[in-house]
């Protein structure tokens, strides 16, 4: 995963010289996940040989203002070599079955414009609606 992250060239805190402490991260990520497994998933697609080539991470949240949970897809990163072969949508469609098993309303995403899978139509392809009406802010610490 620390691999796929590194390679993309978007996260400058993941470096060659930092492989260790992005890997042990990583392990602490995962481990945390399992014992965290009602609000947070992280699913992992490997080829044969155990190689990561890409994983979907999602918040399983609740709401006052909804009538059940939503899931927000907080990352979803495929390897450059392995794009444009399924994985990115067998990975959001292993979501959305998640969700349906957990009773969720709806799943969200955040998707930069200038992405590659934004340009392609990735999330529109697979039926997701992109909410003109809702401006995303964050608030930087």
């Amino acid at each position: 995963m620390a691999a796929i992250l590194l390679r993309s060239g978007w996260f400058p805190h993941f470096s060659e010289d930092s492989r260790q402490t992005d890997a042990e991260r990583i392990e602490a990520f995962l481990e945390s996940s399992y014992t965290e497994a009602d609000s947070r998933s992280v699913y992992v697609a490997k080829i044969e040989n155990g190689i990561v080539v890409g994983y979907c991470t999602v918040q399983w949240l609740s709401y006052l203002f909804l009538a059940a949970p939503e899931g927000y897809v907080s990352e979803l990163f495929v390897d450059d070599a392995w794009r444009g072969q399924g994985i990115g949508q067998h990975l959001i469609e292993t979501v959305e079955q998640e969700a349906r098993v957990r009773g969720c309303s709806r799943l969200m995403l955040c998707n930069g414009r200038s992405r590659e899978s934004y340009k392609r139509g990735l999330y529109q392809k697979l039926g997701w609606q992109e909410r003109e009406s809702v401006a995303n802010f964050i608030f930087k610490l």
